[in-house]
Formats: structure tokens, sequence, C-alpha cells
């Protein structure tokens, strides 16, 4: 049973873009559909965490409406950085998804219990996948990944009927 959703931001969360403005803003675009997965692992007792290797305004603000509980930016070596976590956090490797998308995350990839990916992930990544989305990065494929966990733990229903109230 999965306790902890780690997620990557750029190409998993979003698209991969980023705008900046004349003013030297940073704008990044989230999709709303991601919500329905993460307030659905919320209600079932999932925490999740956003583990990012740049820092943004955007995601500070977006992780806050989710209320996700753990918020990470500026993290270069999210392997190192998510091992001293799980030990600090007394989690085990095997409770935790992590969902990324490219290269930096691979290695933190490879020492969790299971692992997801958008449909436009690196083929590396792609490789060592539990779940592949059919949606890209920033369209959705969070919530894709979430929901698949969610029916492989047989909880799905609960989870929505929770969120929602049914389906």
């Amino acid at each position: 049973m999965i306790k902890l959703i780690v997620m990557d931001v750029d190409g998993t969360l979003t698209d991969g873009s980023i705008y900046y403005s004349e003013n030297n803003i940073e704008i990044k675009k989230f999709n709303v559909r991601d919500a329905a997965g993460i307030l659905a692992c919320q209600m079932v007792g999932k925490k999740c965490m956003v583990l990012t290797g740049r820092e943004s305004y955007a995601v500070q603000r977006r992780a806050k409406d989710l209320n996700i509980e753990f918020i990470f930016q500026g993290i270069r070596n999210k392997q190192k950085f998510l091992k001293d976590f799980i030990k600090k956090n007394e989690y085990v490797e095997e409770e935790i998804l992590y969902i990324g998308d490219d290269l930096n995350d691979l290695s933190a990839m490879k020492i969790v219990g299971k692992t997801g990916c958008p449909a436009d992930a690196a083929e590396e990544v792609k490789q060592i996948a539990d779940f592949i989305s059919v949606y890209n990065g920033g369209n959705g494929a969070v919530r894709d990944i979430l929901f698949a966990l969610l029916k492989s733990e047989g909880i799905y229903e609960n989870a929505v009927e929770n969120v929602y109230g049914g389906i």
C-alpha cells in the first residue's frame, strides 16, 4: 500500500513549458484534472510531496492550493534528498510512489516501491515505470496515474466517493 506520493513538477504536473513575462515573472500552467487524483489520494490518507529541481512561486502556490503537505524546491540530487527524507520521517521505500518524467528523476525512481510517468516521459523513465499514463505531462497524466494506483489498491471507488460523492 502506497503511503507517500512524490511528484516532480516540470514535465509531470506541467507540460514542461516555462513562460517569462516582461517583468521577469515565471509562469507555469497546471492542469486542474490532476487535482482530482491528488485530492482522492489525500482523502484515503495518502500524503503528497512536490519534489522539484527548480524554484518557483507558482509551484508553491499550486501545492498550497492542493494542501500538499511536503513542498521541496531547488533539489538537485533528488535521490539523496529522498533517502534522507525517508529515513527522517520513517517511511519505507516500498510505500512510496514517485511520478517523474526525465533523467533527473531516474535515480530517485529507482529507490521507491512504485513509479509512474507521463506518456511523453524520457524512454529511460518509461522503462522502469509501473504506471505509464496515456496523457502527456501537464495534461492530466498525474490524475491518470493516481487513479490507476487507487484502482490497483482496490480503493478507487471509496476515494472518489469521498471527494465527489460517487462516480
